[in-house]
């Protein structure tokens, strides 16, 4: 019986990996590996999932980026593997996504996250928690912006909003991630592996 989700981030410096049923198991943990990411990927990987075996895995969620151009097409290479040879939906969440569920506040409707790109350049989107509580719209979908025409869009934005900055602990967010690839999978979606796509945002300088 396929029951648990699992999700990888793997867009900075640091591999965070979590597994859940989303009942009563659930356990998830980040590792700073730097450059060895694509060395020992594989080996946190087989070592994290046990007890469980691939065969239990319903889905798998990761981490679009943007972030670092090496780590986040690793992390995607990975999740659509698994995707492919497991026949199973794999959702592809925006790293601002997962870092502003992972931040939002019961007060604010409206979640606008920067987090600092290459060149003097920011990432930014700006979210909408949904109705019911159970997920985010992109109202402003993430792009690349220069910080003054960023200040303008919040400037001329007539809602109360939320304003967080994601340039730490990004991997750890892997948990909000999942969740989000549940709240997805509890309303029927069930992505593709071909559709998981990165989201760079600019060219790649280095990774």
């Amino acid at each position: 019986m396929k029951q648990y989700g699992f999700a990888l981030h793997t867009t900075t410096p640091e591999l965070g990996l979590a597994i859940s049923n989303f009942a009563d198991d659930s356990r998830s943990n980040v590792w700073k590996l730097d450059r060895n990411i694509s060395n020992l990927m594989h080996q946190y990987l087989m070592e994290f999932i046990k007890p469980q075996t691939w065969a239990d895995i319903a889905f798998v969620s990761v981490a679009k980026g943007p972030g670092g151009f090496t780590g986040t097409r690793i992390g995607l290479v990975a999740a659509r593997t698994l995707g492919q040879q497991l026949n199973i939906p794999v959702f592809a969440i925006s790293t601002l996504a997962a870092f502003a569920w992972e931040n939002r506040s019961n007060d604010d409707t409206f979640i606008a996250v920067q987090m600092p790109a290459q060149r003097g350049m920011i990432f930014a989107a700006i979210y909408q928690i949904t109705p019911d509580g159970n997920g985010l719209t992109a109202v402003m979908p993430d792009m690349i912006i220069t910080p003054e025409a960023w200040r303008e869009k919040l400037a001329d934005w007539n809602e109360n909003y939320q304003l967080v900055e994601a340039n730490s602990g990004l991997a750890a967010t892997v948990t909000s991630m999942l969740q989000l690839a549940y709240l997805d999978w509890q309303q029927g979606k069930r992505p593709d592996w071909t559709q998981a796509l990165p989201f760079y945002g600019q060219h790649p300088v280095d990774g």
